[in-house]
């Protein structure tokens, strides 16, 4: 707790320090984007959307990757508030840390627009997200389809997490399990992930699989590591027995959900979110109105629909831009 405290002071002395710019930065328009960590595809997909509207409207636009460090996030909103940008746009690593972020900014004046995850308090001027209950219970309702066709509804479902500290967290585990309970299917087990690794992934899957031997599906609450729950559903000798479904998306997915590699996925419109942001934050220093909530719908995939839904996951979820 004193090391926290100390950095907190330190970020509080960078910006009561005065910020020395060139008069033509002074003049240009300038928004931060402080993102969790650029590593994950999803938010690279999202800072695409978010520097291309950036660009669009005439703004310069820093970006500050925390790679998943509370620390390395504090500075950044430091530094963000030093150098006098005009709005901050942030992905937080969690929604307990949005909270001294946004404090941060609205005792220098400065307004936030908060992408994805949530906060626990604090004030914003909106908060663009994914409709992650309803997305999750459409996810869930397609994995019970594929489970009761196979007469599969009897075994459990295991649930490789985000932390469930996120706002977007809490919601995707309840809305997924809305679907279940109404579909008569048990919940398996639940592993929240800490580092997004494969090596974490994997071993939360064979940890799943070991403990619950009726277990029927596993359901990825990302995308990025698929490949670890599909090597841990081979290596346990149950190819074939065990569904995968994930939440996002991944280019493969692609060609992986036509072929019955994977059940589905709630794909989640981050280059659209990140557009979004901006436009939202450009309203605002234009004095306009801007709600305080804007909810995207998450596209349920599957089998029957992803051909029909192509030309939105390829510009909104995967940030492919037509030319």
């Amino acid at each position: 707790m004193k090391h926290i405290n100390r950095i907190l002071m330190a970020c509080l002395l960078l910006v009561s320090c005065p910020a020395t710019t060139s008069s033509a930065i002074a003049a240009e328009k300038r928004l931060a984007y402080l993102v969790s960590d650029l590593r994950i595809p999803f938010w690279d997909i999202m800072k695409r959307g978010v520097a291309h509207r950036a660009a669009e409207l005439g703004y310069k636009l820093d970006v500050y990757s925390a790679e998943n460090e509370a620390k390395r996030e504090i500075e950044f909103t430091a530094k963000a508030i030093k150098d006098k940008v005009d709005g901050i746009i942030v992905s937080p690593t969690n929604s307990s840390a949005a909270v001294t972020i946004l404090k941060f900014a609205k005792s220098a004046g400065i307004p936030v627009v908060i992408a994805d995850i949530g906060t626990d308090a604090g004030e914003y001027v909106s908060y663009i997200a994914s409709d992650n209950f309803d997305g999750s219970y459409q996810l869930g309702k397609i994995l019970a389809t594929a489970l009761k066709s196979r007469q599969w509804d009897k075994g459990g479902v295991g649930i490789i997490s985000i932390p469930q500290t996120r706002a977007n967290g809490k919601a995707r585990t309840a809305g997924f399990m809305k679907a279940l309970d109404e579909a008569g299917i048990k919940g398996g087990d639940l592993r929240q992930q800490v580092n997004f690794s494969y090596k974490e992934t994997y071993d939360f899957a064979r940890e799943l699989i070991a403990a619950n031997p009726k277990l029927r599906a596993l359901w990825l609450q990302g995308s990025d590591r698929y490949q670890g729950a599909l090597d841990a559903i081979a290596d346990a000798g149950k190819k074939g027995e065990i569904l995968l479904i994930c939440f996002d998306a991944e280019p493969e997915f692609l060609d992986m959900i036509p072929k019955g590699i994977l059940a589905g996925a709630g794909m989640q419109q981050p280059y659209l979110m990140g557009e979004e942001a901006v436009s939202a934050m450009n309203a605002h220093l234009m004095g306009k109105s801007v709600p305080q909530k804007n909810q995207l719908p998450v596209l349920p995939v599957s089998t029957e629909n992803i051909n029909k839904l192509m030309p939105v996951i390829r510009r909104n979820v995967l940030g492919i831009e037509s030319k």
